[in-house]
């Protein structure tokens, strides 16, 4: 197979967006640790509120302050999977 600019560029083309394709697939393992972080802190509020019911309020906005800061880096990974996969700024340099 004789190696012409052309097929070079094929080649480098399907190298960047395999490559994506397993980043993005690879940031998007990141959505375990919110999904479980968010479940640990959801049943431990339960239990909270089953022990003490008059604090319920306090309990249950300190719950929805912590699930909104863990879900942040769950936003993040979808965010850098989007990007590699549809606005790719590895494919303008080649």
């Amino acid at each position: 197979m004789e190696w012409t600019p052309e097929t070079i560029k094929i080649l480098a083309n399907g190298i960047v967006l395999g490559a994506s394709a397993l980043g993005a697939g690879t940031a998007m393992i990141a959505g375990l640790g919110p999904g479980i972080g968010e479940g640990f802190c959801g049943g431990k509020a339960v239990e909270a509120i089953g022990r003490q019911p008059e604090a319920s309020g306090a309990i249950t906005r300190t719950m929805i302050i912590g699930d909104a800061l863990a879900e942040t880096t769950g936003l993040y990974a979808l965010v850098i999977a989007l990007l590699l996969l549809y606005a790719n700024p590895l494919l303008g340099k080649l």
